[in-house]
């Protein structure tokens, strides 16, 4: 994968959707999430007409704080887990990155108070509408096995998008690359829909 990787959203859409392209402009995937749906459920696809999908993640079970999103391929293969970690994710978001039952990596928030200043200042009228230029969480991923800081998400300026983009502090196989963007991605939606 091509660092930096970028994630886009409409912030006004009724549906999120998030195109995610590499360092050089190639479009990776387009994410989908289905609407009014009681489990959570997002189909990843190849491309932004939504033709092929390659890639889906589901809840299992209906709205818990502490819900677990597993991973698979379009053929039903499981390829990882993404735990948002209850309690601890109640101020500061947590999550963990599971692939075959055992921890791989974990998605830490850095400051909650940028969160919190982000969605105070969001919802003023008129002031909100620049808030994508003064507030931008930011996100580490890193490894279980070291605890070295595999890759940094940061919220970048934008006005009525979201646009994120994951830096590679430390080499990751293609395999964990994959996992760790889906985790990503889910945790955005996660940390969208809580403000």
């Amino acid at each position: 994968m091509n660092f930096p990787v970028e994630l886009r959203f409409k912030l006004l859409a009724l549906s999120a959707q998030i195109a995610v392209r590499d360092g050089m402009g190639h479009l990776l995937c387009h994410v989908k999430q289905k609407m009014f749906k009681l489990k959570e459920e997002v189909t990843v696809f190849a491309d932004e007409a939504h033709a092929k999908p390659i890639y889906r993640i589901k809840a299992d079970r209906v709205i818990d704080i502490s819900a677990q999103y597993a991973i698979e391929d379009h053929s039903g293969r499981p390829l990882g887990v993404v735990k948002r970690l209850g309690m601890r994710s109640i101020w500061r978001a947590h999550y963990e990155i599971h692939r075959a039952g055992q921890p791989l990596l974990t998605i830490r928030e850095e400051n909650p108070w940028v969160k919190v200043a982000d969605g105070f200042v969001s919802s003023i009228p008129i002031l909100g509408a620049f808030a994508g230029y003064m507030l931008h969480p930011a996100y580490r991923v890193t490894r279980v096995d070291t605890g070295a800081v595999a890759l940094r998400v940061l919220k970048r300026p934008a006005m009525f998008e979201g646009v994120y983009r994951i830096d590679s502090l430390s080499a990751l196989s293609q395999e964990d690359e994959l996992l760790a963007t889906l985790g990503i991605l889910m945790m955005l939606l996660l940390e969208r829909q809580r403000g």
